[in-house]
């Protein structure tokens, strides 16, 4: 076969059977993966869900940044499927109306073409994950104000309920937020809630000029005050309009800018009015809405504003005021043939005796002399206590005040040693010696007879959680059991099981330390660090836990 020229190549690939016969791409398809592209204004859009509505404070120091340096950090970008434009993904939008404005200024080809990240459009969840990433973005740069915060959150529902198909309750939102990377705690959320229901549509300048959370919170709490006093007065009576009605025409008038809004004013105008429609005393209203509304305002109140109390306090006015708290009474004895309570059959601890003085105050422990300390003491046993002894730690008022905002501020419930107690000492109810009291000793236990077949029963009933109760052996000395090897390979966590009780039952220095050197302070100390350390645990393997 004679071999090609070129000329005949040539030939033979311009015939009519390899020509392009199918339509011609009109444009590239995004890429699968994060790709950084370049792009022009005119390519680009921002995001139409974007959270923030209003200037962001720091516009004009990030302009001046750009104008001088160029756009250090270019946004992400993204586009939906068959959309002809890109879309900011996740933060960006200001830089992208500062590159706007440079562009029309300058007309530096800079601010009109630059390199951008582009990362592919969900295939799932899409608006979801971008209006997420906007919100917490913005949290980062700048921040938002409250009401844009309220809205975006108003928004993410309505997507997640288009998601599920249902209703969501305020913890359900407030999970998905978190687990979308946007965390909220459900009392927000609440207030963010009726802020867009009720305060947004009577003061939109207000709120979008800026009021800050505590003054919008404050509102809130006045509002849900006067709801509750109207409604225990409004009993029987048929007013002419209905209280959301009231609230909104009291609260309209006061539209103006921020600075010169007054919550007291709104307060004054609100009490004046229901007593007006509902024929009740101004001074029973205000005695009524302003206490309720106080109470709030002490969960509501700034860590910096209570921070900043407690910092100004001299050391004498803190040493005053802990001095200023009288002593706790001693506990009462229990009658001789009183039983005492245990949760074996299922009942409950009474309630812990906390004494308390007339300001409301919690006292410090009780000294030392009220209750033996040891159950060798002859007094143990003439008079064992009837209940759980609770020892406080003595606080102020002040104190108090900031553990209660301090809880509210990250969603949790004010401490009360009264209330959680009797729910802290782990009771167990199965068990061949069941426990009712983690500290105390019956005087019947206290020989080293009783107290060895009591500390080999636990060992033994410990060990039996891995399947080794065979290898934990009673004996008359020591601690009351001695530990041997398995026969069988130990499930998973019983060979650590083992070495445990084995260094518990030995002569080691850790036996020695647990048995006795480490004082009791040390031990419940030691407790909690384990307590603490298995929840760490399961936070970070994404356990069940509380």
């Amino acid at each position: 076969m004679p071999e090609l020229t070129p000329q005949a190549m040539a030939g033979k690939l311009l015939r009519e059977g390899f020509m392009h016969t199918g339509p011609d791409a009109q444009a590239l398809s995004d890429p699968l993966s994060d790709t950084p592209i370049v792009v022009t204004l005119d390519e680009l859009r921002p995001y139409e869900l974007n959270p923030r509505l209003t200037r962001n404070p720091l516009y004009d120091e990030i302009k001046t940044s750009i104008r001088e340096r160029g756009l250090d950090a270019p946004p992400p970008i993204t586009r939906r499927p068959g959309a002809e434009h890109y879309i900011i993904r996740n933060g960006g939008n200001t830089r992208l109306s500062i590159l706007r404005e440079l562009w029309s200024e300058t007309k530096d080809e800079r601010f009109f073409r630059f390199p951008c990240l582009f990362r592919p459009w969900p295939s799932e969840r899409g608006e979801i994950v971008a209006l997420t990433g906007h919100l917490a973005e913005n949290e980062l740069h700048g921040g938002l104000t409250f009401i844009e915060r309220a809205l975006g959150v108003e928004k993410a529902r309505e997507l997640y309920e288009q998601e599920s198909g249902q209703s969501l309750t305020q913890s359900e939102l407030a999970q998905r937020l978190s687990a979308d990377g946007y965390p909220a705690q459900q009392q927000h959320i609440s207030r963010m809630q009726s802020a867009v229901r009720y305060l947004l549509p009577a003061i939109p300048n207000v709120l979008y000029g800026g009021l800050g959370r505590p003054q919008v919170e404050r509102l809130v709490a006045l509002r849900k005050a006067g709801e509750l006093s109207w409604e225990k007065h409004a009993q029987g009576q048929s007013p002419a309009v209905d209280y959301e009605t009231l609230f909104h025409e009291v609260l309209s008038p006061f539209d103006l800018a921020p600075a010169e809004f007054s919550l007291a004013r709104v307060q004054d105008e609100l009490i004046g009015q229901m007593a007006k429609r509902l024929g009740v005393g101004y001074n029973l209203l205000d005695l009524e809405i302003g206490s309720s509304e106080d109470r709030r305002n002490a969960f509501l109140r700034p860590p910096g504003e209570m921070l900043g109390e407690m910092l100004e306090m001299s050391m004498a006015e803190i040493l005053e005021a802990g001095a200023a708290i009288p002593p706790a009474a001693p506990p009462s004895p229990r009658p001789p043939n009183a039983a005492l309570p245990t949760r074996n059959g299922g009942g409950d601890f009474p309630p812990p005796r906390i004494a308390r003085n007339p300001t409301g105050t919690r006292p410090p422990a009780a000294p030392q002399a009220a209750l033996p300390a040891r159950p060798d003491d002859p007094a143990w046993e003439e008079a064992p206590p009837q209940e759980p002894v609770v020892s406080p730690a003595a606080d102020t008022e002040r104190l108090q005040a900031i553990q209660r905002m301090v809880a509210e501020h990250v969603g949790d419930a004010a401490p009360d040693c009264a209330e959680n107690v009797p729910r802290a000492f782990p009771i167990q109810v199965g068990g061949l010696y069941p426990i009712t009291d983690l500290w105390r000793i019956e005087p019947g236990l206290d020989t080293p007879e009783r107290l060895r077949i009591h500390i080999a029963q636990f060992a033994r009933e410990i060990a039996e959680e891995a399947g080794l109760a065979e290898c934990v052996t009673p004996v008359d000395d020591g601690i009351g059991f001695a530990c041997a090897s398995s026969s069988d390979p130990p499930a998973e966590g019983g060979r650590a099981l083992l070495d445990l009780l084995h260094l518990l039952s030995g002569d080691s220095e850790l036996g020695a330390l647990l048995r006795g050197r480490l004082s009791d302070a040390g031990l419940v100390k030691l407790f909690r660090i384990l307590r603490l350390a298995r929840r760490l645990r399961d936070i970070e393997t994404g356990a069940p836990g509380c």
